[in-house]
């Protein structure tokens, strides 16, 4: 499995960088890479904008290969959890359960 870099521009990518970062991710596909890897290292003051660039990239990467963020700060890790994007730094979204279902259930436990 080939995996490749995608640098993402510092210190705050915008939405105007999106669609030449999406053509690029898409030759990366093109020329056999499995896997691509963001460099977010570059992105030192992370905004909405950020944001917007790397849901972009996930959506051009849907179906093509996997797509993972490294080298990114706290604060564009802190973004991109509250955005529900946790997945491109390589950690599974964390969900609460549906409600009204129990996890287990105690021969004690009260009936909802």
């Amino acid at each position: 499995m080939e995996t490749r870099r995608l640098a993402l521009p510092g210190p705050s990518p915008t939405e105007q960088h999106a669609a030449a970062l999406c053509a690029r991710l898409a030759r990366l596909y093109d020329d056999g890479a499995a896997a691509v890897v963001c460099d977010a290292g570059a992105v030192t003051a992370p905004g909405l904008g950020a944001v917007a660039v790397l849901a972009r990239l996930r959506l051009a990467a849907r179906g093509r290969g996997a797509l993972t963020v490294a080298g990114a700060t706290p604060a564009l890790r802190a973004l991109l959890d509250l955005v529900g994007l946790r997945e491109l730094l390589g950690q599974p979204e964390q969900r609460e359960p549906p409600g009204g279902v129990q996890e287990g259930v105690e021969a004690d436990d009260a009936a909802l």
